[in-house]
């Protein structure tokens, strides 16, 4: 984790589920070394259904408040595998930033070209923003 702020890591987005972070201990280590302030926690399950808002949205205001406000910011967001999970929210920070879906979908692609976006995952995404920019 240490090495992390060496790469230009500000900010930790982590997406695992509750019992793999209490297991790893990564989710204390992150805050031990940034700081609470500095980490936010998206508990998701990887099983490829409709992901519930209220896991991960909280975190993808969190990062792309985070991005607004220190554009200079590097935030982390990662999973188990960094395919998955971490991609929808990716996804969803780069949607709740402005980006339409096809170019949300291909910067996400691009710079993580093992991600893959799941399709219930990117409609979990879109359904979230028509409510919560209503």
């Amino acid at each position: 984790v240490a090495v992390l702020a060496e790469q230009g890591v500000t900010h930790v987005v982590n997406c695992r589920p509750r019992a793999q972070v209490r297991w790893s201990g990564d989710l204390a280590a992150e805050r031990a070394a940034f700081g609470p302030e500095r980490i936010a926690h998206a508990p998701m399950q990887d099983h490829g259904l409709r992901q519930r808002s209220s896991v991960w949205a909280p975190a993808v205001c969190f990062a792309a408040g985070v991005l607004e406000d220190q554009p200079q910011a590097g935030v982390l967001i990662h999973c188990t595998a960094g395919r998955r999970r971490s991609a929808m929210l990716a996804y969803a920070v780069l949607r709740l930033r402005g980006h339409d879906r096809t170019r949300a979908a291909a910067l996400v692609l691009r710079y993580r070209t093992e991600a893959v976006l799941v399709p219930a995952y990117v409609r979990s995404v879109e359904q979230w923003l028509e409510t919560a920019t209503r």
